[in-house]
């Protein structure tokens, strides 16, 4: 008899580095902190260094970035640009579009398998939601083709709405967006403490909303909050130091694991990806000296994922 062992839901696990220097050059140290702790994969932040120029990828320092990553035995993800919204106005979707395939350039060129942006949002009072949320189709079925031409996987991150955003998608309406492209280049970045948040701000239940999502997981961001949204219209609290926050348990904190309130039972229940995901803890700074006792945190919890079933043999 044949028994068939099926890869785990999360082959590897590590965490995003911090911003540091716009001109990264100091992300050797970096690397060495990563490697010491055993990790297997950190996530870069180019979305904060100098790389791109009005769409432009700046071929020198991305030469640079690249020697200064080679030879490391750490895998690589990249998040691109937080500004990349492809539910904007249609004058301005294409700024966007640019920036997406300087990023898409800059995470080939590092051998990075995965790319994360953020789900769009809008704010324009007069913009129509489900033209905006076509807009957004269109454009990541686009940015799928030349992120697969590349080598890239484009994972897409729910958020929560902030500022002055009048809708971003829930778990599952993204679930449904991503359902409705199908493309194999076009996968999602599963944020949980994000998750909670848009949730609460909903009123809808966060497990049910994941566990809508998980079948489009390639991709996790871990880190622990409370799940309460702390924008003016969802709290009545003052805060005057992001310290406060945190004392207060308002959101999105990015704390060390079990700090929080996420159940993360019921997440590990509730989500099962296809397998080989990767799973990125995203530590506030502040909490950087929780770093070396997190990491067993983390490997403990992505060990604890399981995969979604095989597909059934046909015949």
């Amino acid at each position: 008899m044949q028994f068939h062992i099926q890869p785990p839901a999360i082959r590897a696990s590590g965490y995003s580095l911090l911003e540091g220097s716009p001109e990264f050059d100091d992300v050797g140290a970096g690397l060495d902190e990563a490697e010491a702790l055993g990790v297997d994969v950190v996530e870069l932040p180019v979305y904060a260094w100098h790389l791109v120029v009005e769409g432009r990828v700046l071929g020198d320092r991305l030469k640079d970035l690249q020697r200064a990553l080679a030879g490391r035995r750490l895998g690589y993800s990249v998040h691109g640009a937080l500004a990349i919204n492809l539910m904007d106005l249609p004058e301005r979707l294409p700024r966007h579009e640019k920036v997406l395939a300087a990023n898409i350039e800059i995470a080939a060129a590092i051998g990075a398998e995965h790319l994360v942006i953020h789900t769009g949002f809008v704010r324009d009072a007069e913009d129509d939601l489900e033209v905006a949320y076509s807009r957004q189709r269109d454009a990541l079925a686009r940015a799928g083709d030349l992120a697969a031409a590349r080598g890239v996987r484009l994972c897409v991150e729910n958020i929560f709405r902030f500022r002055d955003a009048r809708e971003t998608a829930t778990p599952a309406k993204l679930a449904g967006e991503l359902a409705a492209i199908d493309h194999a280049a076009v996968k999602a970045t599963l944020d949980v403490s994000h998750a909670y948040i848009r949730c609460t701000d909903a009123r809808i239940d966060p497990i049910a909303e994941i566990a809508a999502l998980a079948p489009h997981v390639a991709h996790f961001h871990l880190h622990d909050s409370f799940g309460r949204p702390n924008e003016k219209r969802a709290s009545d609290l003052w805060l005057y130091h992001p310290a406060e926050a945190v004392a207060f348990g308002e959101g999105d904190l990015h704390l060390p694991i079990g700090w929080g309130g996420i159940d993360w039972d019921a997440v590990v229940g509730a989500v099962r990806p296809a397998p080989g995901a990767v799973a990125i803890m995203e530590l506030n700074p502040a909490h950087w000296r929780e770093l070396n006792s997190q990491i067993p945190v983390l490997q403990a919890l992505a060990a604890r994922f399981q995969p979604a079933p095989a597909p059934a043999a046909v015949g």
